[in-house]
């Protein structure tokens, strides 16, 4: 597999080289030079296939040349050993768990993966690498347990001080050994920017093996197309016509659909679901992309103002906005919105989504208004975190929620947390000492 950089296509880098290196000298985002296409005759047969073996088929036609097929099915299996399975809403309306693994959230396919990934690479290296990643509230838990006792690799973790749940927090900072956890004063984009900073500071790099583990590395995107091909695996023989829509935040995720799509997995749209936070959807809908300061939601982990991952979908796409705007939608949703939908569901459906889902939700409703309805379309709503991790919000709706039981063990641990500013030069001091 080669890759290359969104600000340089000529540029050509190896796997391994992408993954610990995570971003282009130029701060491009690396991307796959070519994305094989799935063969045909192989999809029609995922309908008796399990979740890890349909996750083999398209890791291994990205990854053949960098990994022996037994070393892959054997990292497969080891970090995809959880369920993705669908609930369904309404008759054309279907939620996608993606919450099932030990951090409760989607972010596990993509830490896990990764982390098996980093270790397959450093096993015949006698060396150490610093993982840097920025959290708005899931991805670092899932990487904390994807990376925990993984030899050889340190993690520090950056989140904003106040700005994730109180389970969020506990998951981030009661790891200890080799992952440790700090507070920022700022916002999620304060963090991402410390990280940026670190990877493109020379001194850093030439004292520390820095690597991410945000989904601007490349390897935590990859096992995120496993779960849009199982889905389809699961829904193709009762529907034509697949529409997946996305809770999204750095638009990774969405990417990552986006990517299964250009190896032939059948989609007929994607939908993008924000929060107030509603750059994309504003630049669907203007042709202007305004970055700017995140605000705080109540779906915390798509408080984000510059999605990084949004270049690479401009970059599958040409760069060409029309193009674009036929395969993908936006919407957006405040507080009071993602409140209502959340209480509408659990009265109407008995069944609980957290702030991200229902924003999902929510989508669903608007692109139904907006699009006309086709024969055999089915929407799916990716479900990426349980509703436990989200106690306040549900406290407030008068909800009661039951804690699986590796929530009750967080209660039990010690958190050790370093707090810190958003200071650049404060944080590089820190890594250096």
């Amino acid at each position: 597999m080669k890759l290359y950089s969104t600000k340089n296509h000529h540029l050509s880098v190896d796997l391994k080289t992408a993954v610990f290196n995570s971003l282009p000298a130029d701060k491009g985002l690396y991307m796959p030079t070519i994305l094989p296409q799935i063969d045909e005759n192989l999809m029609l047969n995922w309908g008796s296939k399990t979740l890890p073996e349909i996750a083999f088929d398209m890791a291994y036609a990205l990854l053949k040349d960098d990994i022996s097929s037994e070393d892959l099915k054997a990292i497969i299996e080891d970090a995809i050993n959880f369920e993705a399975p669908l609930h369904p809403l309404e008759k054309d309306v279907f939620v996608l768990e993606l919450f099932h693994g030990p951090s409760l959230a989607f972010k596990d396919f993509g830490g896990r993966f990764m982390s098996r990934i980093m270790a397959h690479f450093l096993k015949k290296e006698h060396k150490e690498i610093q993982i840097l990643v920025a959290t708005s509230g899931d991805t670092g838990g899932a990487v904390a347990l994807g990376f925990l006792n993984v030899p050889g690799i340190k993690v520090t973790i950056l989140y904003p001080k106040g700005k994730v749940s109180p389970i969020q927090e506990l998951q981030l900072t009661t790891n200890g050994n080799n992952i440790e956890a700090i507070a920022i004063d700022g916002t999620f984009d304060d963090c991402q920017a410390l990280v940026k900073k670190a990877f493109h500071d020379e001194e850093l790099n030439e004292k520390l093996n820095l690597t991410s583990a945000n989904s601007i590395n490349i390897s935590r995107l990859i096992p995120q197309i496993f779960y849009y091909a199982n889905t389809y695996a699961k829904l193709k023989d009762q529907f034509e016509n697949l529409i997946f829509v996305t809770p999204s935040g750095n638009f990774g995720n969405i990417a990552a659909g986006m990517m299964a799509w250009k190896m032939g997995l059948p989609v007929s749209r994607f939908i993008a679901a924000t929060n107030s936070n509603d750059i994309v959807p504003e630049y669907l809908q203007t042709g202007i992309y305004n970055a700017r300061p995140s605000v705080q939601t109540l779906a915390n982990a798509m408080d984000v103002g510059d999605p990084s991952n949004f270049v690479r979908i401009l970059d599958m796409f040409n760069n060409q906005l029309p193009v674009l705007r036929t395969m993908m939608s936006s919407y957006a949703f405040h507080d009071d919105e993602i409140r209502a939908a959340i209480s509408a569901i659990y009265q109407q459906k008995n069944y609980l989504v957290c702030p991200h889902t229902a924003t999902g939700c929510l989508a669903v409703t608007a692109d139904k208004e907006v699009h006309p309805a086709l024969d055999k379309t089915a929407y799916v709503v990716l479900a990426t975190a349980h509703p436990c991790k989200f106690p306040d919000v549900f406290e407030e709706l008068g909800i009661t929620i039951e804690e699986p039981e590796q929530v009750k063990e967080l209660y039990e641990k010690e958190k050790i947390c370093l707090e810190m500013g958003n200071s650049f030069e404060e944080f590089k001091a820190y890594l250096m000492g």
